[in-house]
């Protein structure tokens, strides 16, 4: 990765947290992961040899249990869809989903986001990333630990093609504005709202279990989706307006 410059090593897109894994779960990782898994090396993968063809590129970063990355990849079987967690209740969970819906095009990478990013996947490789729901950190002294960062924005800016998207979403109206804040400094993107903030639900964003019951609590969700620069030059960035 010579002449890139690279993510600080204190910014994760993970907290380790504990897990209880199911019997289920286990033999889901034992028997399934070696089809559907695809272990971590500090080298780009040839995307095109681990899916067996030539197809658009989505990367979903924090998986969860799967149930977005699942329900996007049913829905969209001429899609490829890759998706990195680093908690192994998550993937066997997501395993089990891939099996039971019987996909053929979805693969797993158990490992720290930003480093995926950075060493196993090459330029220009992706058509969309999205990053849903990371860990807002809402308390200011750990503000940097959130994971989108300009050093963050210009890696995922680099693994897109040109006119790639880049789709976030927060509950956290603090963070909403801090991704908005770093995502319209980059050179790297154009807003895809016309008046610069956020941007309605994108239908094809499945409705998770957290979602529901932040609904329920009177959480507001933020979506944002950022283009990558290089797409319509009648598409002009929208810099400079505030306001989530």
């Amino acid at each position: 990765m010579s002449g890139e410059l690279q993510p600080r090593r204190t910014i994760r897109s993970f907290v380790q947290r504990a897990g209880r894994i199911t019997r289920a779960q286990e033999r889901a990782l034992d028997e399934l992961w070696p089809r559907f898994g695809i272990e971590f090396s500090p080298a780009p993968l040839d995307l095109d040899t681990v899916f067996g063809r030539q197809a658009p590129r989505v990367l979903e970063i924090g998986i969860g249990d799967g149930e977005t990355l699942l329900a996007l990849a049913a829905a969209h079987p001429a899609k490829d869809f890759l998706g990195v967690e680093v908690h192994q209740p998550g993937i066997g969970h997501c395993l089990l989903g891939i099996e039971s819906l019987g996909l053929a095009n979805v693969r797993l990478v158990s490992h720290d986001a930003v480093e995926v990013l950075a060493q196993q996947l090459a330029d220009a490789s992706l058509d969309e990333i999205l990053l849903y729901f990371p860990d807002p950190w809402p308390k200011k002294r750990h503000h940097k630990r959130r994971i989108v960062q300009p050093e963050f924005v210009e890696l995922v800016a680099r693994r897109l093609k040109p006119g790639g998207r880049f789709r976030l979403a927060t509950d956290w109206a603090p963070y909403a504005e801090h991704m908005l804040e770093v995502l319209r400094a980059s050179p790297s993107f154009t807003n895809a709202s016309p008046a610069g903030g956020c941007v309605p639900r994108p239908e094809s964003r499945p409705l998770t279990r957290f979602e529901r019951r932040g609904q329920r609590l009177g959480h507001e969700v933020f979506d944002l989706e950022f283009i990558k620069e290089g797409s319509d030059p009648t598409l002009s960035p929208q810099r400079g307006q505030s306001g989530v």
